[in-house]
């Protein structure tokens, strides 16, 4: 073979493998005694030249070669798409809870669902972007409260919280817990009439809640 066709074919092993070669696996597909490893080594040399500047690289990495997209366009190299998530019973049933009692701790929440909760509930929600930390309760322990965001209206669409369905209505869904653990905490701590809390949340939409982690 010429050494234009050695070159044409280690670039087209390079590109058809999903990964890195080093010398000898490249070696490995070249016709035999048809290269030694400094020709070889000169002849990956043009190739990384030759895509100096595209939107495709030649490039080696710790003994290996490779095609990589150019660093300066990775910000164009990215796809957005729809993921749907199916969110567990667990999350449903506290974020319904956030939403009814908020500001409301995790202790309440534990206490209204009658279980302890699950780390990675709160991950969900957040990540969905559905709740968000509160102010700390100005108690023993200062536990951190949690509250319902923008986007929860948005992708519910409501325009206010007072727009939410009924208790008795959610609790027919099976979006609420009916047993009665929820008498067990203190009324004032726990529950806002619709109205009042509508009202605490214009006063409060215009300040930045910094984001706190519980201690």
């Amino acid at each position: 073979m010429s050494e234009t066709q050695n070159k044409r074919l280690i670039e087209a092993v390079l590109f058809a493998c999903a990964t890195p070669l080093s010398l000898a696996q490249i070696m490995s597909y070249l016709p035999e005694d048809e290269m030694e490893q400094n020709a070889l080594r000169a002849c990956l040399k043009e190739l990384q030249q030759d895509y100096e500047g595209r939107g495709v690289n030649f490039l080696e990495v710790e003994g290996k070669w490779m095609f990589r997209t150019a660093k300066d366009l990775a910000d164009k190299m990215y796809i957005e798409k729809q993921v749907h998530k199916k969110l567990s019973r667990a999350a449903m049933e506290t974020l319904s809870i956030i939403a009814y009692h908020q500001p409301v701790t995790r202790a309440e929440i534990e206490n209204i669902r009658g279980v302890s909760m699950n780390k990675g509930t709160f991950d969900t929600l957040m990540e969905m972007g559905w709740v968000k930390p509160g102010r700390r309760r100005e108690t023993l322990g200062r536990p951190l409260t949690w509250m319902t965001t923008t986007d929860f209206l948005d992708h519910f669409s409501l325009e206010s919280l007072t727009d939410l369905p009924g208790m008795d209505e959610m609790k027919a869904a099976g979006l609420l817990d009916r047993r009665p653990a929820i008498e067990t905490v203190h009324q004032d701590d726990l529950f806002v009439a619709k109205s009042e809390f509508a009202q605490e949340v214009d006063t409060r939409q215009d300040e930045d809640l910094s984001v706190e982690q519980e201690a």
